[in-house]
């Protein structure tokens, strides 16, 4: 039985800036995380040539800034790099193969009992917290859609957390499902190294430059959402004209005002609406089922494929092991509360980077449940 102040599970990002701020104020905590490294998704399942898609001071976590020579979009090695310092500063030594399989509030005893597996040795590690932090992320685990049929395809047919580049895809036929970042930035991956690509755009999608989200996240902090959504409106319908005859619509609600309200992001354009509109990549819209290689889509369209990503993204797992957090979580893992309220539960639980809100939202989770931990603990001694 291990007795800890605050037990955070996951060492991403916000499991990390969770216990950067928490050694700001001499707390100590536990962290444990289920992969061998921290950062999993980000060494392990993310595509080649990902870059963060926003500037690079709106993705620093508390408490270290990027070094000055840093490019303003910061790629993938360097954010590593910019992590493992970052854990070497503030000292974080997570337990990395250990696996939370249940957590559950003492009413009683005012404590949080969590079983842990040891995945090395196999035995069982049993944690009492006085705060529990969930960490874990929205990106735990793969969400690939049920589509009729698709046990009868052939070929090759991968989530994007195991796309790495379109090299291995020359001369083939590949859909990328989803149109998202991800997806888009596949797309444009796959064609520009010689793959016919074609991507399923369903939903209606803002699609914008990196430096206009720049901008618009700056103007954001000194003028109202509606003001600066119009004029990210007027700048995108200038640079790229009407894109609903390529198959993309825009959403009615402006782009800064989605992503606060819903935590959907604005697609950022790294090529792919130039290679859409020459028609190097086709857009097709909702598929009806896959009949072998053959992909049925709602316009009527049937067409081969020799390979399909899905870049549908990913979905929690909290709920799979923690109990009492009604309060906090909702049945999909994520958080019941609207942001900017919805990091902290019941009963001293506490959640980091759930609210779709990338490393900005994670820093701001970090800071307010470090700073509710010092209160809490405060008024215990007090």
């Amino acid at each position: 039985m291990e007795n800890v102040v605050v037990l955070i599970v996951g060492a991403g990002p916000a499991g990390l800036a969770t216990a950067a701020c928490l050694t700001q104020f001499s707390i100590p905590y536990v962290i444990v995380e289920r992969e061998n490294c921290s950062a999993s998704l980000w060494r392990n399942r993310a595509y080649d040539r990902l870059k963060l898609h926003l500037a690079k001071e709106f993705c620093e976590l508390p408490h270290m800034s990027y070094p000055p020579d840093a490019p303003t979009y910061i790629p993938k090695a360097l954010f590593l790099k910019y992590l493992d310092e970052y854990m070497e500063r503030f000292n974080i030594q997570p337990k990395y193969l250990t696996s939370v399989e249940s957590s559950k509030y003492d009413d009683d005893k005012k404590y949080w009992s969590i079983v842990a597996r040891d995945m090395v040795e196999g035995t069982t590690i049993n944690f009492i917290a006085k705060f529990l932090v969930v960490a874990s992320g929205e990106n735990s685990a793969e969400n690939i859609p049920e589509i009729p049929e698709l046990h009868s395809f052939p070929g090759e047919a991968i989530h994007s957390s195991r796309y790495k580049s379109g090299k291995n895809f020359l001369g083939k036929s590949v859909l990328v499902i989803g149109s998202g970042n991800s997806g888009m930035e596949i797309a444009y991956d796959l064609a520009t190294h010689g793959a016919n690509t074609s991507i399923v755009i369903r939903s209606p999608i803002h699609v914008m430059t990196k430096e206009l989200i720049r901008l618009g996240m700056t103007l954001a902090q000194h003028l109202p959402l509606n003001l600066v959504d119009s004029l990210l409106v007027m700048a995108t319908k200038y640079i790229f004209g009407d894109l609903s005859r390529h198959g993309i619509r825009m959403p009615k609600m402006g782009p800064m005002t989605l992503k606060s309200k819903t935590g959907r992001s604005a697609v950022i354009d790294v090529g792919t609406i130039g290679l859409i509109k020459r028609g190097i990549i086709q857009v097709e819209g909702s598929i009806i089922k896959i009949m072998g290689n053959i992909v049925k889509f709602q316009s009527g369209n049937e067409i081969p494929f020799d390979a399909i990503v899905f870049a549908t993204g990913y979905k929690s797992t909290a709920n799979m092991w923690l109990k009492n957090g009604e309060s906090m979580l909702n049945d999909n893992g994520l958080p019941t509360k609207e942001y900017p309220n919805h990091w902290k539960g019941e009963n001293r639980l506490y959640c980091a980077g759930l609210a779709r809100r990338g490393l900005a939202g994670i820093a701001a989770d970090a800071k307010n449940i470090a700073d509710d931990i010092k209160s809490v603990i405060r008024s215990m001694c007090g």
